[in-house]
């Protein structure tokens, strides 16, 4: 009981502390700022799967379900250029609440998808994910999986950050505990309509683990990711059954 409500309170707490203004590029005019912010944002707005690998449609029934409020933070490498996108403004991290959602189908696939918006801010964020199990996995051998999914960031004017990545993830259960990890690259457009600054195209290295606790239908997900340079640290609570 303890637990569930220290993992409520952390998230709302992250959530409260989002940012506060609006993303505005137009106020930066220098182009290695502008790749620096849109590398930045690619670590913070692709794809986090707070979940194990393990197919959900792996146990008696041929489907399984995990949904749940999810919160992510991520490190800036820089204040002065969030400053200045943000209107003088910039958080100390890049907070996203979301509304997170997976299904397992027969056969080992599972596909899962998200919906978040940042509160008092202009940014609006989905994505998706397509995971196969390569090994089921069961009481010795870890269960293997790649995972190919999608995020699209909207709602900023004159401007759309997309990515798309891929990864192989192994996890392995001990009664209620679920460790996991993976290992990826995420490819990012950062299209921008400017007369003085280009759209960049980049692609960044992806290593994250976390941990699943499963209490019945009450599930606990937090996960430790880095995209390049930046840190992310995620925390779920929701039902997986």
């Amino acid at each position: 009981m303890k637990l569930r409500h220290l993992c409520a309170a952390s998230l709302l707490a992250m959530s409260s502390s989002a940012v506060a203004s609006d993303l505005n590029l137009d106020t930066l005019t220098v182009q290695s700022e502008f790749k620096e912010l849109s590398k930045n944002l690619s670590a913070a707005m692709s794809y986090k799967p707070v979940a194990p690998t393990e197919a959900l449609s792996s146990g008696l029934l041929p489907f399984g379900f995990d949904v749940g409020l999810e919160v992510s933070s991520t490190e800036i490498d820089d204040d002065g250029i969030f400053n200045t996108a943000f209107d003088n403004d910039a958080p100390s991290a890049i907070i996203i609440p979301k509304l997170h959602a997976h299904v397992g189908l027969p056969f080992g696939i599972d596909v899962g998808a998200f919906i978040s918006a940042i509160p008092s801010t202009n940014i609006k964020l989905s994505g998706y994910e397509l995971r196969y199990a390569i090994v089921d996995g069961g009481t010795v051998i870890p269960a293997v999986g790649i995972r190919y999914a999608a995020t699209s960031l909207s709602g900023v004017d004159n401007y759309e950050l997309s990515t798309r990545s891929l990864d192989l993830s192994v996890s392995k259960g001990f009664l209620m505990l679920t460790p996991y990890a993976g290992i990826g690259k995420v490819w990012t457009s950062s299209d921008i309509d400017s007369s003085v600054l280009s759209s960049v195209d980049f692609s960044q290295n992806k290593l994250y683990a976390g941990v699943n606790l499963n209490l019945g239908l009450l599930n606990i997900a937090v996960e430790a990711d880095k995209t390049g340079d930046y840190g992310s640290y995620s925390a779920k609570l929701g039902f997986r059954f």
